[in-house]
Parts: C-alpha cells; sequence; structure tokens
C-alpha cells in the first residue's frame, strides 16, 4: 500500500439506510441529503443498523433491490461522489431517484464488495480507520485513489 493510501485520507465512509444502501449498488443515484456536501472523492457505502421499512413498499425501490440480501450495519460497497448539488427541478435532474428539495449526491465508478465488511459508521460522513480501509481494499484490489 502506498503513503498516500495511509490513515484513510483519501476515502470517506456515508451511513445510509437500508434499502437505499441496495439501492445505490444497484445504480440509484443521486442519494438524497438535506444538507450539502462539501467531500468529493470515494466513499465508502455503509448500510446503517436501521432499515427504511416504509421504502420497501416503494415499486422503483422494489424492483430494485428483487433478489438481493439487505445487510446491516456493513460496508457493502464503494463509490466516487463527483457532486453535490442542490435540487433544481426535473428539468435538471430526470432520476426518478431525485427528491424535490434536497441536495443531491452523484455517485460514479460504484463497486459493490463481495462480502460485506462488518462496520460501525457515523453521520453524515466519517473517516474511516485504516484496518476497515485495508479491508475493503483486499475484495477490491484494484480500487485506488
Amino acid at each position: 500500500m502506498t503513503t498516500a493510501l495511509e490513515g484513510g485520507d483519501w476515502i470517506r465512509g456515508i451511513t445510509i439506510r437500508q434499502p437505499w444502501a441496495t439501492c445505490i449498488l444497484a445504480g440509484k443515484t443521486p442519494e438524497n441529503r438535506p444538507k450539502p456536501w462539501p467531500w468529493r472523492g470515494w466513499v465508502l457505502i455503509h448500510a446503517g443498523q436501521k432499515l427504511d421499512r416504509a421504502a420497501l413498499r416503494d415499486p422503483l425501490v422494489a424492483t430494485t433491490i428483487r433478489g438481493r440480501e439487505l445487510h446491516l450495519g456493513a460496508v457493502i460497497g464503494v463509490a466516487r461522489l463527483i457532486d453535490c448539488h442542490v435540487d433544481q427541478g426535473p428539468e435538471h435532474c430526470t432520476s426518478p431517484w431525485a427528491q424535490r428539495d434536497a441536495h443531491h449526491l452523484v455517485l460514479a465508478d460504484v463497486h459493490e464488495l463481495p462480502l460485506p465488511v462488518p462496520a460501525t459508521g457515523a453521520l453524515p460522513a466519517w473517516k474511516p480507520m485504516q484496518e476497515l480501509v485495508d479491508q475493503v481494499l483486499q475484495q477490491l484490489p484494484d480500487l485506488r485513489p
């Protein structure tokens, strides 16, 4: 591992309730948040401990997660956060996932981990311990900042 990767300075964690975290692995973008995010770069997709049961009744969510396990309390993927902008209406953001009056986190280069890595997250964004980053990199050896 190179010095540039030490300490997790190049990556942050983002905790997202299920089923939304799994939806991101299946192509959901943007991730909607109440406040803007200054961070740009790689993020660990951490499935929080809580399940948003009401979301399971949403047809778009149900179709997206069909046949997938909803892991809780674990890092389940990695993505690159490339932009954060306030909602500008459907004429600018046509994604069915975009919520009105929210800040949209635009994710790219999403990688699902073959095996979830148990972890405790935090809100809103958090700096992961090097041990956690190492466990993720073992599963995604080609991932580099």
